[in-house]
């Protein structure tokens, strides 16, 4: 059986990199490739494939949008090709939904090619298509997680990374965001800011203290289950017995 596939991806140096493996194997035909959302979603309607690698995040419509206007009965099976390290791999794990993770080689590529011909030897029935919306929505809800925070200073905005944040601290009815040798200051609640943070990159370590996962080096045993946190500038803050989501999450980055 001829295996009719599409690759789909905004970047062309990707899209010819999948179709020069994709080429080599007798077992399967690259039938379109597509560079946005639009042109995918069409492409799929009108062609039928068997098999389509979809890259997550493209102008136009998004994986996500594409998979969702695409009628379960007729969802392909699917590879996504990711540039996002972290919850896309998670969502997609969680899913068994089969990913490529940008950038990626030959080896990784053949891998998933297989998996999609055990998929198609399979029936691929509607829970397939609920398999693939669950690990989208997924990715989609993470993606929602800001990356840039505003503050007023002086009469303008400046926008700080939130990468770029060691901790923030909570002060009455402030907060203050430590990004290096700088403080910024904020009218805000410390709930509200943690909501629109990524769990994953922050988390908190006591009731009016919020760090930075990747600006840790050190967790240090106090007193009472407390524990000091370290980070890299030399920075100790103490870890409350009580956060104990935080303190999973610091000792699983550090066991990495």
């Amino acid at each position: 059986m001829t295996i009719r596939t599409i690759v789909i991806d905004d970047e062309p140096l990707v899209r010819i990199s999948i179709m020069r493996v994709l080429r080599v194997d007798k077992d399967i035909e690259v039938i379109h490739e597509c560079g946005d959302g639009i042109a995918a979603l069409e492409a799929i309607k009108r062609e039928h494939p068997d098999l389509i690698f979809l890259d997550v995040q493209m102008p136009g419509l998004t994986g996500v949008q594409v998979i969702e206007a695409v009628e379960g009965a007729r969802m392909p099976v699917t590879v996504f090709v990711t540039a996002y390290k972290d919850y896309a791999i998670e969502a997609f794990e969680a899913n068994a939904v089969d990913y490529i993770l940008k950038p990626f080689g030959q080896d990784r590529l053949e891998k998933s090619i297989a998996r999609a011909k055990v998929r198609l030897a399979s029936s691929v029935e509607g829970t397939y298509a609920a398999q693939l919306l669950q690990a989208l929505a997924a990715v989609q809800k993470q993606q929602q997680y800001q990356d840039r925070i505003a503050v007023p200073v002086h009469g303008r905005i400046l926008l700080i990374e939130t990468k770029d944040i060691d901790w923030i601290e909570a002060d009455k009815n402030c907060v203050r965001l430590h990004v290096g040798r700088t403080t910024h200051e904020l009218r805000n609640t410390l709930s509200n800011i943690e909501s629109r943070l990524n769990p994953k990159h922050f988390t908190r370590i006591h009731r009016s203290t919020l760090v930075n996962v990747s600006r840790v080096k050190e967790i240090h045993p106090w007193f009472h289950g407390h524990h000091k946190v370290i980070l890299l500038n030399g920075t100790e803050l103490r870890m409350s017995r009580y956060q104990e989501g935080g303190a999973r999450l610091l000792l699983g980055h550090f066991n990495q």
